[in-house]
């Protein structure tokens, strides 16, 4: 069967490449020139298996409440006259209560877990270079107030599948010295030994060729305008291409993996996607000097920063904004993140030269991806990935490849449409 992919990003190519490995004839849309340049293009760079709790947690409110009208604060929300930012953060609460957190919790653990495995084995299988670093990731505390649960959600980790060790400052010196210029600061920490980290961009790229050798096709520089449908069933996809002509491409099937942009396309056929795009920054500086600059990947548990080696890059991202589809780049936001990287690892990078970006992060109101059946007749999603997209790639793709040919996924998630 001929399977269409609309959205050439880091789930749009690895849905691309489970499905022809499956079997299926696959085409693949995009707007863009080439794969990975909108979201996949400069996030923080970690798979974060050692961070399934949803933003949407008991503590929630609260915290949000005290960055409000914060400058600098982590989470920004610009109250708009849209009725889906509404709707969304009024789900976002309700996923906020004790038992849904947990059940998300488990059901993201799950999905991480799968996905992790599946990474390492398609590195194996293919050779992907994408600056990829093995050493874990260390979850920073720099108070003793946020230290004293960091036991509490070890022991989570732990029945959750997921290793981890509780650690003195003085161990996690030891595990990152570079860290000793905010070791003054720092409370302790928790090291997650079999996370990872790597450019998804360069990933993406590098796995959208390894498609191309298998024959998947990649339709570049070609708009989506809507799908023609006669009641559930999709006929088409009407698109443009860079010259400006629309006309329409058919196929068997078709697998929604547009992120923010998801929900609109389906609306139409009476599809309604918990979607809603949460903007986030990342800024990419040359190393400037190497004993100074982490090669384990960072998260800062208060500031919401997360920090990664990509070779003789660092990549530093952070902060939540809802603000519609607004892809304006604040500078303060930049501002902010370079503070951040002069006060944990001062003489790291060369500031100067730090590139700032931002992109929408397709979020749901309890992190959990979209993946599965729609209900139009030869509907299918890999959407929704919120922050976690760079970790749950590999697994959302590979579930979604086993349910399109007919097999139930290994992972305990909440796969849409399966019986």
């Amino acid at each position: 069967m001929h399977v269409m992919v609309l959205g050439a990003g880091l789930t749009g190519v690895t849905t691309a490449w489970y499905l022809r490995r499956a079997g299926f004839d696959v085409s693949v849309i995009d707007r863009q020139p080439a794969a990975g340049l909108e979201t996949s293009y400069a996030n923080g760079g970690q798979i974060s298996v050692s961070h399934p709790e949803p933003w949407a947690n008991p503590s929630a409110p609260l915290v949000a409440l005290r960055w409000l009208g914060r400058i600098d604060a982590p989470l920004r929300l610009r109250p708009r006259r849209d009725p889906a930012q509404w709707r969304w953060l009024l789900a976002f609460l309700r996923e906020c209560l004790p038992a849904r957190a947990r059940r998300n919790t488990e059901a993201i653990a799950a999905l991480a877990r799968y996905s992790a495995a599946q990474l390492r084995s398609l590195r194996e299988e293919l050779g992907l270079g994408y600056e990829f670093l093995g050493r874990g990731i260390l979850h920073l505390f720099f108070s003793e107030r946020a230290f004293r649960g960091a036991a509490e959600r070890v022991a989570t980790l732990a029945r959750l599948g997921i290793r981890a060790q509780l650690c003195s400052r003085e161990e996690v010196l030891a595990i990152e010295p570079a860290l000793t210029g905010a070791a003054e600061r720092l409370a302790g920490g928790i090291f997650a030994p079999d996370d990872e980290s790597g450019d998804a961009f360069r990933f993406t790229q590098a796995l959208a060729a390894k498609c191309e050798e298998a024959g998947v096709r990649f339709y570049y520089n070609t708009r989506i305008h809507r799908l023609l449908h006669t009641g559930g069933l999709i006929d088409a996809v009407e698109v443009e291409d860079a010259a400006g002509h629309v006309g329409q491409l058919s196929a068997g099937a078709y697998v929604i993996c547009l992120g923010s942009y998801s929900p609109a396309l389906v609306a139409p056929m009476g599809e309604r996607l918990p979607i809603y795009p949460v903007k986030g920054y990342s800024i990419t500086a040359p190393v400037a000097d190497p004993a100074r600059a982490p090669w384990v990947s960072l998260t800062d548990e208060s500031a919401r920063i997360v920090c990664s080696r990509l070779g003789h890059r660092l990549r530093v991202a952070g902060t939540a904004e809802l603000n519609g589809f607004d892809t304006t780049i604040d500078p303060l936001r930049g501002q902010s993140i370079l503070r951040w990287v002069e006060r944990r690892l001062p003489g790291a990078i060369d500031p100067a030269k730090a590139q700032l970006w931002a992109g929408l992060r397709p979020a749901t109101p309890g992190n959990i991806p979209v993946i599965g059946k729609g209900r139009g007749v030869n509907l299918w999603y890999n959407t929704g990935h919120g922050t976690l997209g760079w970790t749950l790639a590999c697994g959302s793709a590979a579930a979604l490849a086993t349910l399109m040919s007919g097999g139930r996924p290994s992972p305990a998630f909440p796969f849409v449409g399966r019986a």
